[in-house]
């Protein structure tokens, strides 16, 4: 199996510190306002405040009545309001309005914005051209990061993606910084750095500033994590477009994965009702599926179910006295993985249903092709039937953008015909989804004559370099080459198979595609660490148009054995089950443990959802 130990991997770091300080900054925030008040929460911030101070500590200190902040004020009672949410203008002017329509009929009450991870200068604009600025008190909650699991740490910040990698906007880069700041206090002082991407670079730059102006806390104590490593996601838009074939991936794409847990609806529980289960190690048999390969899946859950099965029987043979040892210490915690053993059988079944009806295999199959570069005509040919059948918008999407990607931009003739099926078969609203996905470079239209590169480099010769760097950024926005075939034939990305690829045993990362790509994220990763720094990867940076960076602090001369084989993985735009997995199958055959830091854990569903934009 892939989840089966083969070095002696490091333990990870306690994390439960972070929720610990979480917690307490809260609820010193929430004293600030001593007395009873009602609490607003913003919806995305309801399951990470759950995971992080439940309602009866929110009720512990004076916290009355909660409510979601919604596009309809609630009606409160209370004298005292607080709001917690993201900095947003939207959630400024529904505070404001709040505000506001109590000064109309005269109320006088307390309000406190408790902004998450941080406030914006903007969203004080806000409440300042809205006339309420002088009416309510502000104040950060520094929540940047949640431990969803033993090595899964996420910011929660989907928008993190679009903000940044399409609009542009730098506003989260100082949250991330202050989220490395916080870990290398904790949990450092990490001695080695090596990143890839703008926004990378960006956020370890204005990392090494802040640590510098606090004179390093972390220095003198043996550290737990002692490399990390940075990525943008647009470094390799592959990956996250290829379907998930490891377990906990398609549990993901099926059910979608929400701040650590999944909600699975009466088709998996086997009754009318929903349950809400939590994903992670402790779930003894989602631990040891999560990163198999779905077809492996089924033999070891029918296994599992035999073993229990058998732990059961043994009862017929007992004495009283065994009888009684058996319920009190073994009968629950059977009962508890029977519980959940029934729940992934159900998912696994349900899966396999989704799966069958949108014709998966033939799906894999083009997605293979594009990945190697053979039968492009007929993945094409797919891709069309796909949006005439009207499968799915958000499937068809990712295929198309796939193909462009694979293809380093599909010919005017194939982008036109493609894009005029899609809203046909869509509708013409989904017209500006493909000015955002152009914009990116994910579905692009390849231009006849010089490319784009050749232009910026011409441009850049006759211009200072402050000039250029801001023409670069320019031109980066803009469509450019992903060089996929070349970047894969250099790395060794599609492995060559000699007979069948046996996911039961892999050898290599790629059995998480099923043995038909390894993904370049997690390449890179293990080159640059085998490296220890980016020397001999020089064509591929340059394939990749990348900024990369490599750095090693004062620490490593007297390096902590287990920190040393300890790897913070940042990856900035979202990180898929799929590269965890890879990860950990790479940790285990090295001997290392890698930790993830990710801005929120996504999918290509979820980059498509991201793109997307209608209008009537």
């Amino acid at each position: 199996m892939a989840s089966a130990a083969r070095r002696d991997v490091p333990e990870p770091p306690d994390f439960g510190i972070l929720k610990r300080l979480a917690r307490d900054q809260l609820i010193y925030l929430l004293e600030q306002l001593p007395g009873r008040k009602d609490l607003f929460i913003e919806a995305d911030l309801m399951s990470p405040l759950d995971r992080i101070a439940n309602v009866s500590i929110l009720k512990q200190h004076e916290v009355d009545k909660l409510y979601k902040v919604e596009s309809r004020p609630a009606l409160s009672t209370s004298d005292q309001l607080c709001f917690l949410v993201r900095p947003r203008v939207k959630t400024m002017k529904y505070i404001a309005d709040i505000v506001n329509a109590d000064k109309m009929s005269g109320r006088s009450r307390k309000y406190k914005i408790i902004f998450s991870p941080q406030k914006f200068y903007a969203c004080e604009m806000v409440l300042e051209e809205e006339g309420v600025f002088g009416d309510v008190t502000c104040d950060e909650w520094s929540f940047y990061l949640l431990p969803l699991d033993e090595d899964i740490i996420s910011m929660e910040l989907p928008e993190f993606f679009r903000d940044y990698f399409l609009e542009g906007d730098h506003r989260w880069i100082n949250s991330v910084a202050r989220a490395l700041q916080l870990l290398n206090s904790l949990y450092g002082p990490f001695s080695s750095a090596y990143g890839i991407g703008r926004c990378a670079k960006m956020c370890y730059e204005l990392w090494r500033e802040l640590e510098e102006e606090s004179e390093g806390d972390s220095q003198g104590r043996k550290p737990e994590i002692g490399n990390i490593f940075l990525m943008d996601r647009d470094t390799d838009y592959v990956t996250a477009l290829c379907s998930q074939m490891v377990y906990e991936g398609l549990v993901d794409d099926t059910f979608r994965i929400k701040c650590g847990s999944v909600d699975f609806g009466p088709e998996v529980t086997s009754s009318d009702k929903s349950i809400k289960v939590l994903l992670n190690a402790q779930d003894k048999v989602f631990s040891q599926i999560r990163n198999e390969h779905f077809s492996s899946v089924f033999g070891f859950l029918s296994q599992k179910s035999r073993n229990l099965q058998a732990q059961y029987d043994r009862r017929r043979g007992m004495d009283i006295k065994q009888m009684k040892n058996f319920v009190s210490q073994e009968l629950k915690g059977l009962k508890q993985e029977h519980r959940l053993l029934s729940l992934h059988i159900g998912a696994c079944e349900s899966i396999m249903k989704k799966k069958t009806k949108q014709d998966f295999q033939e799906m894999i199959k083009a997605e293979h092709s594009l990945l190697e570069g053979f039968d492009i005509r007929e993945s094409t040919s797919f891709i069309e039937e796909h949006i005439d059948r009207q499968v799915s918008p958000i499937e068809s999407l990712r295929l198309m953008c796939l193909l462009s990607i694979t293809e380093n931009g599909l010919n005017p003739k194939d982008y036109r015909s493609l894009k005029t099926q899609y809203l046909q078969s869509y509708g013409p609203e989904h017209l500006l989804t493909f000015h955002n996905l152009k914009r990116i470079g994910l579905l692009t239209e390849q231009a006849a004559g010089e490319t784009l590169t050749a232009v910026e480099s011409r441009v850049s010769k006759l211009v200072t370099d402050r000039a250029a760097g801001k023409i670069t950024d320019a031109f980066n926005s803009l469509a450019r080459k992903s060089n996929f075939r070349a970047i894969s034939k250099k790395l060794g990305l599609i492995p060559r198979l000699d007979g069948e690829y046996d996911l039961k045993t892999p050898r290599d990362m790629a059995y998480v595609f099923g043995g038909a790509y390894t993904p370049l994220s997690c390449k890179i990763i293990e080159q640059v660490l085998e490296r220890r720094g980016w020397q001999g990867l020089e064509e591929v940076l340059r394939l990749l148009n990348g900024t990369e960076f490599s750095e090693a602090g004062a620490a490593e001369a007297s390096p902590g054995r287990d920190s040393q084989r300890t790897v913070l993985a940042v990856f900035l735009g979202g990180c898929t089950c799929s590269e965890m997995a890879a990860l950990r199958f790479l940790g285990r055959e090295r001997g290392c443990r890698f930790i993830f830091l990710t801005t929120a854990v996504t999918s290509s569903g979820r980059l498509m959802e991201a793109m997307a934009e209608t209008r009537a």
